[in-house]
C-alpha cells in the first residue's frame, strides 16, 4: 500500500494506494486517480478491486485482503462488503469520510449480508504523514 501511495505521489496526485492479496500473493494494485480521470469511482480501492475481479475471474473476492493507505470512504466500504472480501487493513484514519470505524463502520454492520474484518492504523503514522506532506505542498 505504501509503495502504491508513493507511486501516485510521484505523479503529484493524492498518495492513496491499495493492493489486494489472495493466498499470500499480490493480485491487484490501484491508486487514486479521481482528479486525473474526473470520475467519482476512481478510488484506489475500487481500481484494485476491479483488477482483482479480472485476475480471479469472479466478482467475489473471498479469501482476499485489501491493504490501503487511507481508511475507505462509505462508497469503497460498501463495495468491499459487496465483494465478500475477507479483510481490510488501512493505514491512516480518515476523520472526514472514514467508514471503517472513524465516522461509521460499514464493514462490521450486522444488518448487511456480509461483514469484513478490519484493522486500522497499520503503518498509520507513515501513511498519515505522506498525506499531510502532499497537502502541505499542494497548498504551498
Amino acid at each position: 500500500m505504501i509503495v502504491e501511495g508513493k507511486k501516485v505521489r510521484a505523479l503529484n496526485k493524492v498518495p492513496i494506494g491499495a493492493v489486494i492479496v489472495h493466498h499470500g500473493k499480490i493480485i491487484a494494485r490501484g491508486y487514486n486517480v479521481r482528479e486525473t480521470t474526473q470520475e467519482t469511482l476512481s478510488h484506489a480501492e475500487l481500481i484494485a478491486m476491479e483488477k482483482a475481479n479480472e485476475h480471479i475471474g469472479s466478482w467475489r473476492l473471498e479469501d482476499c485482503t485489501l491493504y490501503v493507505t487511507l481508511e475507505p470512504c462509505p462508497m469503497c466500504a460498501g463495495a468491499i462488503v459487496q465483494s465478500r472480501a475477507e479483510r481490510v487493513v488501512f493505514g491512516a484514519s480518515d476523520p472526514k469520510a472514514g467508514a471503517c470505524g472513524t465516522l461509521m463502520n460499514l464493514l462490521d454492520d450486522n444488518r448487511l449480508n456480509h461483514q469484513v474484518e478490519s484493522t486500522g492504523g497499520v503503518l498509520g503514522e507513515m501513511c498519515s504523514q505522506m498525506l499531510k506532506d502532499f497537502f502541505k505542498e499542494l497548498r504551498g
